[in-house]
């Protein structure tokens, strides 16, 4: 089996949003390199441990992993309307043999602490603290994990804001990581909808792992209806484009949850939303943004 190589050069401003979107768009999986690398002009990046820097070289190149009949053209322009951003034009492909995934995979994750009580783990490994809430997570190619900083920031905020016996609906669910997590903090009744059956398939997959109870489906399978919270982790520009439904789903006096904002969109995602939603103080990660609001 073979696999498209993509690698794409891209400004450093946006090589962040359009990696993100380029996983949406269909890529198994996307990294970002030093362009300048071995030349003269090779900038280090340093971090601490498990928090790497936010800052990124002044040009980049995302390597981007495709099936192998992947329509690249296709995919770099689903990536770049859904990001923003200029449509890449700077890019070359190569074809690459199979790996195991797997195992690279499993060697680049370790257990993820979201706060002193809300852990995300793989399954390979033993649970750090026992006693906290354990979200069993293994990475796949195409879905959330935790370790990015918007799936964090929305973690967060369900940990510090659900009582127990909330109605929530996680709107582009992904893995399922916040719908479980909803349900394990204590939510009532818990949906998640995605545009994407793969998605669909791995949250109900994770869900019976992590032995909960919650409905994933497709957007037309969602059952009208309002909720006390709703969550979207997604990007800018369809979260702009999605206002008057997502606001349409969180009941008078709930709450809405937005991310997959960079700090300099905030301001523009909130004015679309502040016909409905009064927003607290943005919650900022990495550069990525939570928005929270209630509805008024």
């Amino acid at each position: 089996m073979s696999w498209q190589s993509v690698r794409i050069l891209v400004d450093s401003k946006q090589a962040e949003p359009l990696s993100d979107a380029l996983m949406e768009a269909g890529a198994l999986s996307v990294s970002l390199e030093d362009a300048d690398a071995g030349t003269v002009d090779e900038t280090p990046l340093f971090g601490e441990p498990d928090h790497p820097s936010a800052e990124l070289w002044p040009h980049s190149i995302a390597v981007v992993l495709l099936d192998a009949d992947a329509d690249v053209p296709a995919v770099l322009a689903a990536a770049s309307t859904l990001a923003g951003v200029p449509l890449p034009t700077d890019y070359s492909i190569e074809t690459v043999a199979d790996a195991d995934w797997v195992r690279l995979t499993q060697s680049q994750f370790d257990p993820i602490p979201i706060s002193p009580r809300l852990w995300i783990v793989p399954t390979w490994h033993d649970a750090p603290d026992s006693s906290a809430i354990n979200l069993k997570l293994d990475p796949g190619l195409a879905f959330g994990t935790g370790s990015h900083p918007t799936t964090r920031l929305c973690l967060r905020w369900l940990d510090e804001h659900l009582n127990g016996g909330e109605t929530l609906l996680d709107y582009g669910c992904g893995s399922g990581i916040l719908a479980i997590a909803a349900v394990k903090l204590g939510a009532a009744r818990v949906d998640g909808v995605d545009i994407d059956a793969q998605a669909v398939t791995a949250s109900r997959d994770n869900a019976e792992l992590n032995a909960v109870s919650a409905s994933f489906g497709l957007p037309g399978e969602l059952v009208p209806g309002q909720y006390d919270i709703v969550v979207a982790n997604i990007l800018t520009n369809p979260l702009k484009g999605m206002a008057p439904l997502l606001a349409g789903r969180v009941r008078s006096g709930g709450q809405l949850v937005l991310s997959g904002i960079l700090a300099e969109q905030a301001e523009d995602v909130m004015a679309v939303y502040r016909e409905w939603f009064a927003f607290d103080p943005p919650a900022i990660d990495e550069g990525w943004v939570r928005l929270a609001g209630v509805k008024q």
